[in-house]
């Protein structure tokens, strides 16, 4: 396959798969696994909260994976895969010490520079906390750079949460406010019982100096969008990640067309002004 370069942007060759090695995991929930990846050329991996990689399973095929997280050495990027196709199930499986293939990082990212001095609030659902994660990380990371800081989480049950080490560590956090919440509870549960939606009774925003991250199914996107405008923010302050169909990563196959968008190259993430006009439509 012909290489073709992405330009000094980012200095890549689309095509290129770099070997990385496991070299950690941890089991999320019983089909979800973190996965640490450190090149084995590479010295430093430069990305951005909300890009993706495509990660390849040899013999099988590649997936674009967000990157839900990295190391402070610079070189070891996390990505939380669900077990849902022979890609992502051989990815999931793949053991401590074996090597996968990367292609990446790309995408646009999460706005946080220009969300600085101003509230965040972020709105996650299921595994679409995953590329909200290094949001949430820089964002704690540079606490003093931001206003208020939501964090609203929902999933079907307790034992679908995502990161529930780091969901103890951020509720713990006095300058951040984290509501959980799950479809259905269990014998254990003290938590709230309702969709990611039913949060939002518990806060209230000042739109016009408040920014809104939100990933997830398109459904719960598209009621946390309203929820959002309800409380009065704007549309250039509402952004959203359309992870879906995307396969080739740069824009090239076609698959993941938006209107006049392909979500690999000119997303994932898009404010809400970009997209408001065909978003929730089936078909588009």
């Amino acid at each position: 396959m012909a290489e073709q370069s992405l330009g000094a942007a980012t200095g890549l060759d689309t095509f290129k798969i770099e070997w990385c090695q496991v070299v950690g995991k941890a089991k999320e929930t019983p089909d979800t696994y973190t996965l640490r990846l450190r090149p084995r050329q590479r010295s430093e991996i430069s990305h951005n909260p909300g890009q993706f990689n495509m990660l390849y399973a040899y013999g099988v095929g590649e997936v674009p994976i967000s990157i839900s997280g990295a190391l402070s050495d610079g070189q070891t990027l996390e990505h939380t895969v669900r077990a849902v196709g022979p890609v992502t199930k051989a990815l999931a499986s793949a053991r401590i010490g074996s090597n996968l293939g990367l292609r990446g990082p790309f995408g646009r990212g999460w706005p946080l520079r220009e969300a600085e001095g101003q509230d965040v609030i972020i709105v996650g659902g299921g595994i679409g906390l995953a590329p909200l994660r290094p949001a949430i990380q820089h964002i704690i990371k540079n606490r003093e750079r931001y206003g208020k800081f939501y964090v609203l989480y929902g999933a079907r049950t307790p034992a679908d949460l995502l990161y529930k080490r780091d969901l103890r560590v951020w509720r713990g956090r006095l300058d951040t406010q984290l509501l959980v919440t799950v479809d259905r509870g269990d014998e254990k549960w003290r938590g709230y019982i309702g969709v990611v939606t039913t949060l939002f009774r518990h806060l209230r925003l000042e739109p016009n100096s408040t920014y809104a991250y939100v990933c997830g199914p398109e459904i719960m996107m598209k009621f946390t969008v309203q929820e959002l405008k309800n409380q009065g923010l704007p549309d250039e302050r509402i952004f959203i990640s359309m992870e879906r169909n995307m396969k080739c990563g740069v824009g090239i196959c076609g698959h993941c067309q938006f209107g006049p968008f392909f979500i690999c190259k000119d997303g994932p993430v898009f404010s809400l002004s970009e997209v408001s006009n065909f978003f929730g439509r089936r078909e588009v």
